[in-house]
């Protein structure tokens, strides 16, 4: 099957690939609820070695920069507590950490949560989050430039391999806020 977007020949539906896919995203696809249907969520096989978006539009193709999305965790801290959070943006611009994200959250300070913080909330490998199959009690705040993709290459939950989705996909997530201003 050929992908919607990029120069992959190797697409496949997610749900036939879940043997590849970190059990917490295995699990989203597997009993996926979703806004568009789970045929819709495609799966291809990349080499984990490039998998940061700078090396992997230089591999695939510039074009691919408008149409990725990065997916990256946040820290907020208020009065001692932490409420984790996760963003989504396009992969040519940066999550607006101090302003957009500290303001939504209602946090004195907010930064990127540690590694180890962010890869054993989500179960998934640094460098492969991604929004499909985060915890659920999690605000997941998306860019409104994202959800106006037509398709969105994202994270696997694993360096190697990405999933590509229609980009309204994002918007009716669990704990999905379309947050203006997100992306700068």
């Amino acid at each position: 099957m050929r992908a919607p977007i990029g120069n992959f020949d190797n697409a496949r539906p997610a749900a036939d690939c879940l043997d590849l896919l970190t059990p917490p995203v295995a699990d989203a696809v597997r009993t996926w609820h979703g806004a568009v249907p789970a045929g819709q969520l495609l799966y291809v096989d990349t080499d984990p070695g490039i998998a940061d978006t700078a090396v992997f539009v230089e591999h695939y193709g510039p074009e691919l920069l408008e149409q990725s999305a990065n997916c990256v965790v946040v820290a907020g801290k208020r009065g001692g507590e932490t409420t984790l959070a996760a963003c989504l943006v396009l992969s040519h611009t940066r999550v607006d950490v101090n302003g957009t994200v500290r303001g939504h959250l209602g946090s004195r300070k907010a930064s990127f949560a540690p590694m180890d913080t962010a890869t054993g909330g989500t179960g998934m490998e640094y460098g492969g989050i991604t929004p499909i199959g985060l915890p659920v009690s999690w605000p997941l705040l998306v860019d409104p430039a994202v959800v106006d993709t037509e398709w969105v290459l994202i994270g696997s939950g694993r360096r190697r391999g990405k999933l590509i989705v229609p980009g309204k996909t994002f918007a009716g997530l669990p704990g999905a806020v379309v947050l203006d201003g997100l992306g700068v």
